[in-house]
């Protein structure tokens, strides 16, 4: 879906019945961020996907896997196992991982001056990404909610999986913003 211009400005559908124009972008996409992904899970968030998977009946074999780190485990294709092929939506979109909240921006963890980096996919990955960036108020609005998601995701892992996580190159970003690293985040990944 292409957005409207109006006297050179860029405009997005409104958000109608529970869709959004980041849905009506994403479900036009051939590339889905729902393959060979793996967002990283805390053990909160693996108790309220647990949660929401129960009490919405949502029938998941396997629901996560562990590596360096736990993440949603995924199908022989790669596919997260909470992506519905048929609907090409995510099966518990309104509690999934902070990473998939935050996407299409993302995160790494500058140890040297102890700053957390946020990142936007470029639009050649993620057209979604190129949209939001034109719209500066839909924009500094999703960055903000993905600050959040993202303090709250980093603050809540271990030392050992976000070494893990950060190691994860993903060179079709930019930098668009830092923040300094939570006080209690930089004790607990021992920097001085």
């Amino acid at each position: 879906m292409n957005p409207t211009s109006k006297k050179g400005e860029t405009t997005l559908p409104e958000d109608k019945k529970g869709k959004t124009y980041s849905f009506d972008v994403c479900s036009q996409c051939k590339v889905y961020c729902c393959q060979d992904a793996k967002p990283p899970l805390t053990e909160t968030r693996k108790k309220i996907i647990k949660q929401y998977v129960n009490e919405q009946k949502i029938k998941v074999d396997q629901p996560f896997a562990r590596e360096n780190y736990s993440y949603p485990a995924v199908d022989a294709l790669l596919y997260c196992n909470f992506f519905n092929k048929e609907t090409k939506k995510c099966s518990v979109h309104s509690v999934k991982p902070e990473t998939c909240v935050s996407g299409p921006i993302t995160f790494d963890i500058n140890f040297k001056t102890k700053k957390i980096e946020y990142f936007l996919k470029k639009s050649e990955i993620c057209a979604f990404a190129g949209v939001l960036y034109t719209d500066k108020a839909a924009f500094k609005t999703h960055l903000e909610e993905a600050k959040k998601q993202l303090i709250q995701l980093v603050c809540q892992l271990d030392a050992k999986e976000l070494h893990a996580i950060v190691k994860i190159d993903e060179p079709q970003t930019f930098k668009v913003d830092e923040d300094d690293l939570p006080i209690d985040l930089v004790k607990k990944l021992g920097l001085k």
